[in-house]
């Protein structure tokens, strides 16, 4: 008996293990190089982080993540809205079983900056720029006509974002 409780304890703290160390996660950094304002990233969950230098790691999924440059005007009024209405807003769910993102010029969404994104820890050198309004690449319209998200299928993919590249 005393062994068949060892052996349940030595199999539970091996799963356990197991566990911990195949968790999912996903890093989301963002540089700014535009020399003013500051970098927003969101969730469709309402909540709104405001990262510095530091990258942003999530410990499971990071679903309906939106990322863009908030500054202001030369009458110091902010120039996007609360989810980038007004600005070039990147939009990404990063997930182990598919990734996705991509940059929206959708109405009332519009070029503000030049702004890029990439993947890392996976799928490297995929990603997109947008230097300027005519976007090649970028979401314009509703429609899923002419415009593909840019995916990634590996695991623990994480994502980098510039402004100003």
């Amino acid at each position: 008996m005393l062994f068949l409780t060892l052996l349940e304890h030595a199999l539970r703290a091996y799963f356990l293990v197991t566990v911990v160390h195949a968790q999912e996660q996903h890093i989301v950094s963002i540089v700014n190089n535009c020399g003013k304002g500051y970098p927003v990233l969101g969730g469709l969950d309402g909540r709104q982080f405001y990262p510095t230098s530091e990258p942003v790691v999530f410990v499971g999924p990071a679903l309906g993540l939106f990322s863009y440059l908030q500054y202001t005007d030369d009458d110091g009024n902010n120039v996007c809205e609360q989810n980038g209405e007004g600005c070039t807003t990147i939009e990404a769910s990063l997930n182990s079983n598919g990734s996705s993102a991509d940059i929206s010029l959708v109405p009332p969404h519009a070029f503000s900056v030049t702004t890029g994104f990439g993947y890392y820890d996976g799928c490297d050198g995929a990603g997109l720029d947008c230097t300027n309004a005519d976007c090649p690449g970028a979401k314009k319209h509703n429609s899923s006509q002419g415009w593909l998200p840019i995916s990634c299928s590996a695991a623990n993919v994480s994502l980098g974002i510039t402004f100003c590249d």
